[in-house]
């Protein structure tokens, strides 16, 4: 079942007379519960279609339905509805409240989303359950990914956006992100979406999409995606 579908998107910014064409005219079906990775150059589209399907953007042609919802013609408040109820976002910033601990990072998600999941667990499960009483500033950059990574899956949400999500993190606790990744595809029916340069984690995809120039120049299934302690990282 689609649980994404782009039917013939553009994003067109436009700054006096110049025109850049962010995503150009893509048609896009994605079914749930898959890992899909999204490979291509710097400036491809890459970001601009991982912005737009999580509400942060809009197209400036063409329709983008989630769960059989149109939100391109959502209102600001109904897009903030969507994202707190269905999307997570792993950004390559962190966006930590440099005032609250990590538990507290981690469960502000329980504010605004229906369903939450464990702040402890979704911790102990990116490895940082001895340091849920520090603060952003006591953690190295790896250490904040892994919390933004933790209070994304704490949010329980439908789909899962990540903007290289392992970009800050050595190749070991990298691996062990990327598994509990795949678990949430694998075992709770969770749609990840993954933007990446890096070739590896295609390796694991269900699904594997490759931008270029605002393009989708192919979609491809993979019938025996790989493990993540499979890859030769």
């Amino acid at each position: 079942m689609a649980i994404v579908e782009f039917k013939n998107v553009s994003r067109v910014y436009r700054n006096g007379d110049h025109e850049q064409r962010a995503l150009d005219h893509v048609n896009l079906n994605l079914e749930e519960g898959k890992f899909i990775v999204v490979l291509g150059p710097s400036g491809a589209g890459k970001s601009t279609l991982l912005n737009m399907l999580g509400g942060l953007d809009s197209p400036t042609e063409g329709t983008i339905v989630v769960n059989g919802r149109d939100i391109s013609t959502l209102t600001p408040n109904e897009l903030a509805e969507y994202r707190a109820a269905s999307v997570g976002f792993v950004f390559q910033s962190y966006n930590l409240i440099p005032t609250l601990t990590v538990i507290e990072n981690v469960a502000l998600v329980k504010e605004i989303a229906p369903d939450p999941l464990s702040s402890h667990d979704m911790l102990r499960a990116v490895g940082l359950e001895d340091h849920i009483h520090q603060f952003p500033s006591e953690l190295s950059g790896g250490e904040q990914q892994r919390v933004s990574i933790a209070r994304a899956l704490a949010k329980n949400p439908h789909i899962l956006l990540c903007d290289e999500p392992t970009g800050a993190l050595d190749s070991e606790t990298g691996v062990m992100v990327l598994k509990l990744l795949l678990s949430m595809a694998r075992d709770m029916g969770k749609t990840i979406i993954i933007v990446t340069h890096n070739q590896n984690i295609a390796k694991m995809a269900d699904v594997v999409i490759r931008v270029k120039n605002g393009k989708i120049r192919s979609c491809e299934e993979q019938d025996h995606p790989l493990a993540a302690e499979e890859v030769d990282w």
